[in-house]
């Protein structure tokens, strides 16, 4: 099993970055594909990124492409999402996710997950 601790979030400016971190413990951590989603008030939890177990693959959501960057670092247990020319409609609490695929773009496809930090963006 994995668990996993998201750090990195906090208030911005529209045009700021964030670098948003998760960090792994457990010994399983380079088995999973990884994912960070985000869930805004009233709205449902919705995909944002992925990556493959080995670093080699990345997917994002149309609307992240070319402002976001998922990476990741096995030997340190960690998942990082660089997010750049935020917007205020990336305001949400963002969560890390682990589970079989990269590939799965849905929320139920991941079985374990972080508690979630905050994004505030600022128009």
């Amino acid at each position: 099993q994995v668990q996993l601790v998201e750090s990195g979030g906090g208030l911005v400016q529209a045009g700021g970055s964030l670098r948003l971190s998760c960090a792994a413990s457990g010994r399983t951590f380079s088995y999973y594909a990884m994912g960070w989603f985000r869930q805004a008030p009233g709205k449902e939890r919705e995909f944002v990124a992925s990556i493959t177990w080995s670093g080699g693959t990345t997917y994002y959501a149309n609307s992240m492409k070319g402002r976001f960057t998922i990476s990741r670092d096995n030997a340190k247990n960690t998942v990082v999402l660089q997010m750049n020319s935020l917007k205020a409609e990336d305001t949400a609490v963002y969560y890390c996710a682990a589970g079989p695929s990269a590939v799965a773009q849905s929320a139920q496809a991941y079985h374990t997950w972080g508690q979630g930090t905050q994004v505030a963006v600022s128009s």
